[in-house]
């Protein structure tokens, strides 16, 4: 069955028009098409597609390249995502011939799969075509559902990590000479600090408003790419060792994290429909998915050069543990989160032989207590 399948009937019957009529004014994603002078712009457009398409998924494309391979991995995510703007391009166009077909402003997911089998051959699938409405409805919200939950957590473990690490992590990359005891809070109320500002954001319903937010988010977000490239293109290990092609079980693992990544599908049809000018949007798209889809494939294989088989499932869990990198550990590289311990004796010393007075700590500092241990590290 095709959304853009040839004409099968010329009109439709009674029932079938009643059907139409009285779901013809419900839509599923509360998405009005906007006025003509006040529709998103290409630039507002460009950075809502950006926002919603660069996300916590992001951070895992190192460990996605190192389950495919150092050659399969990123010509499998760029094929990903061709494929996937294609599918985003095929989705316009039904929705753009629906549209003209039933006369209608602009449809959204719900209805265009409802409208498509109001078009097919098939007597039972004409009658039922609501029920394709319904299912696509809930297929959208369970996704995005996950996508939030995903965000959520990504969030308050962060922040949990900021506040709790900050008691611990010096300027230089060397430990304090006197531990201070932070409180351990359980991450869920760091979800719950962050729920007020989530539930504001969530009443914001016009994308035009909403694009303010995302612009800063998306400043934040260049930033953080920025601060991540500047450490992994130093220093770079030799490449040769890394397998071109993994075992095709862990291959299964890079495909479910791939398809999670590319996850800005559901925001296509209401940025075209709120646009001033839709007839534009396929080159916002084209710009847009074409950036995204380049730092998806240079991140994922940049830092699987980097880390190699130490890769961890986000890559901020291989980043420094300290204010800024510091060339702490042999031959000038640049100690991580899992090597605290070769940072612990400070690089002042030109002199080969150890000194009495600079790699002991003294005597004031108090012994780490089981209380103050979490996972290994002292708050």
């Amino acid at each position: 069955m095709s959304l853009l399948g040839r004409d099968f009937h010329s009109s439709l019957d009674d029932g079938s028009k009643s059907l139409l009529e009285r779901n013809s004014n419900v839509t599923a994603e509360n998405v009005h098409p906007a006025e003509e002078a006040s529709g998103l712009s290409r630039m507002q457009t460009l950075i809502h597609l950006l926002k919603c398409n660069i996300g916590t998924g992001l951070l895992g494309l190192p460990l996605a390249m190192k389950n495919a391979g150092l050659l399969v991995g990123p010509i499998s995510l760029l094929g990903i995502g061709v494929l996937t703007v294609h599918c985003m391009v095929i989705l316009l166009n039904c929705a753009h011939h629906l549209s003209q077909r039933w006369q209608k402003t602009f449809v959204n997911y719900g209805e265009a799969m409802m409208y498509s089998l109001e078009t097919c051959p098939n007597a039972w699938l004409r009658t039922h075509s609501v029920w394709g409405r319904y299912t696509v409805s809930f297929l959208l919200i369970t996704t995005q559902l996950g996508f939030c939950s995903v965000y959520f957590m990504f969030m308050a473990d962060n922040l949990q990590q900021m506040v709790e690490e900050a008691h611990m992590t010096s300027n230089n990359c060397q430990p304090r000479k006197f531990l201070v005891l932070a409180p351990i809070l359980d991450i869920r109320f760091y979800m719950l600090t962050i729920l007020p500002f989530l539930m504001l954001l969530v009443f914001i319903q016009n994308l035009k408003l909403l694009s303010i937010f995302s612009s800063l988010a998306n400043i934040t977000t260049l930033g953080s790419m920025a601060l991540i490239f500047e450490y992994i293109v130093q220093e770079i290990p030799d490449p040769s060792n890394l397998p071109l092609m993994a075992s095709w079980k862990t291959f299964l693992l890079f495909f479910g994290t791939a398809i999670f990544t590319f996850e800005g599908v559901g925001m296509v049809l209401p940025l075209k429909n709120q646009m001033r000018d839709p007839q534009q949007f396929p080159f916002v798209l084209y710009l847009g998915m074409s950036l995204v889809i380049t730092l998806y494939i240079c991140l994922g294989t940049l830092g699987y050069m980097k880390f190699g088989s130490s890769t961890q499932a986000s890559i901020t869990l291989n980043l420094p543990n300290c204010w800024y990198a510091h060339p702490c550990l042999p031959g000038g590289r640049r100690g991580g989160r899992t090597s605290r311990s070769s940072c612990s004796t400070p690089l002042a010393s030109s002199s080969p032989t150890p000194s009495s007075s600079t790699s002991r700590p003294t005597s004031s500092s108090p012994s780490p207590s089981p209380r103050c241990q979490r996972g290994g590290r002292c708050l």
